[in-house]
């Protein structure tokens, strides 16, 4: 079993900047490759970004390309998601998953957190 804690949501203006942390424990943290998710009001969940279990690759939704960045620290079980020129549109809740197939790119992953908000207003 591996456990996902997000944190760092928020209300940010729009144009503003959040950085999201997910802390995994359980088993190894380097077995897999995570992913950022979000899910608004209404609508399904869909893929945010994603990075190797190295951190040496890294995958990003058309809509976030330029202004998010995925990282992950293996020393601390730790990977985060700084967001930079927040828009409403990427108003919801952001979860964090952990996945040793699909390289955390789809939303079949073996692992979820339980979300944090993120609330952009105009």
């Amino acid at each position: 079993q591996v456990q996902l804690v997000e944190s760092g949501g928020g209300l940010v203006q729009a144009g503003g900047s959040l950085r999201l942390s997910c802390v995994a424990s359980g088993r190894t943290f380097n077995n897999y490759a995570m992913g950022w998710f979000r899910q608004a009001p209404g609508k399904e969940r869909e893929f945010v970004a994603a990075i190797s279990w190295s951190g040496g690759t890294t995958y990003y939704a058309d809509s976030v390309k330029g202004r998010f960045t995925i990282s992950r620290d293996n020393a601390k079980n730790t990977v985060y998601l700084q967001m930079n020129s927040l828009q409403p549109e990427d108003t919801a809740v952001y979860y964090c998953a952990a996945d040793s197939l699909f390289g955390a790119t789809t939303l079949r992953n073996d692992y979820w957190g339980q979300g944090t908000q993120v609330t952009v207003s105009s």
